[in-house]
């Protein structure tokens, strides 16, 4: 099992609308939007990097995502 923490940056406006996509992705545990340097931080619980990566992928194909940042943990 793979934990990421995605930053996610958003078009001004579009929070709404990319709050409800970002809620349909599998492998996203919690969407939170917060206020700050980021607009949205996800939770990602999956199965392997590999997964991860792809979802991040997914993420930022998103037409209203401009910019991510993800840290990557794991259960001790």
């Amino acid at each position: 099992m793979v934990i990421g923490v995605t930053m996610i940056n958003v078009v001004p406006g579009q929070e709404k609308e990319t709050y409800n996509e970002l809620c349909t992705l599998n492998g996203i545990k919690d969407v939170y939007h917060v206020f700050g340097e980021y607009d949205f931080v996800a939770i990602i619980d999956v199965q392997g990097l590999s997964a991860l990566n792809k979802l991040v992928d997914q993420i930022r194909e998103n037409k209203n995502v401009t910019a991510t940042k993800t840290v990557v943990g794991a259960e001790l």
